[in-house]
């Protein structure tokens, strides 16, 4: 079963809002999801990003694939970064 971390959209027409979703590749984009691991708003200003970046590092470790847009948010909002920090803790110890 191939995984991903996508984005699935809500709100209403031409004001959307998206919530960050571990789903099946198979399922389609409203559709079923395994877990909700955050959300994004593209309206507000800034643009607001929430995620779970313990949530999404187990997922990433188990193979989840994000897409290029979800990806692109991590990067932005330094998710990987906080993987990095606890990698460096342990190292220390």
């Amino acid at each position: 079963m191939a995984v991903k971390i996508r984005l699935r959209r809500m709100g209403a027409k031409k004001s959307p809002f998206y919530r960050i979703v571990v789903a099946d590749s198979r399922s389609p984009r409203n559709g079923r999801f395994i877990e909700e691991i955050g959300y994004y708003d593209p309206l507000t200003e800034p643009k607001k990003v929430v995620v779970d970046a313990e949530k999404v590092n187990s997922w990433i470790k188990n193979g989840a694939k994000p897409t290029d847009t979800v990806d692109r948010l991590f990067k932005e909002n330094s998710v990987y970064e906080a993987k990095e920090e606890v990698k460096e803790e342990k190292e220390v110890n």
